[in-house]
């Protein structure tokens, strides 16, 4: 008994230290800028600061989970846009690959570059893995840290359903 009580408190504390310093519901959105898939300046904190976004993290452009990803949400893109969802992918890919990643696979949203890493470690992100984080006037109010690759899209839908009758 003893011995696995001491197992359940060693697995606590692991697993407190593999998510320390992840973003938590009801966080502000960080203060972090990079550059889009153009090349052009982003202030991520500014950008989520109003409305409704989404933030999803993908380790890789032009791989096939990514892929899956990304074309999950560009398939529902209508959908985000009835409800007034802005989009925002974020690798660790350069501008130019997501430029190109972003053309050959048609995705209507805004790729970030996070080169530096400095995004990934705003939102407390130890390693690249899929994720993603719905901010509302620039709160948190959804994340998935393990987000799915071809149902991201569903996984979006809802939690806006369930935050839209959560608000009435």
């Amino acid at each position: 008994m003893r011995a696995f009580l001491l197992f359940l408190m060693t697995l606590s504390l692991l697993n407190s230290f593999l998510h320390a310093g992840e973003l938590e519901i009801g966080a502000k959105a960080p203060a972090v800028s990079s550059v889009d898939h153009q090349g052009k300046p982003i202030d991520l904190g500014e950008a989520l600061g109003s409305g409704t976004a989404l933030v999803f993290f993908y380790p890789r452009a032009m791989t096939p989970g990514c892929t899956r990803q990304a074309c999950s949400l560009r398939d529902g893109w209508d959908m985000l846009q009835e409800r007034e969802v802005t989009i925002y992918g974020v690798s660790s890919d350069s501008a130019e690959t997501q430029a190109e990643f972003r053309e050959r696979h048609s995705l209507p949203f805004t790729l970030i570059a996070d080169t530096d890493r400095a995004i990934s470690k705003a939102f407390g992100k130890g390693r690249w893995s899929r994720q993603a984080y719905l901010f509302k006037d620039g709160v948190l109010v959804w994340r998935d840290l393990r987000a799915s690759t071809s149902g991201q899209l569903d996984d979006v839908i809802e939690a806006l359903d369930q935050l839209n009758s959560a608000s009435k």
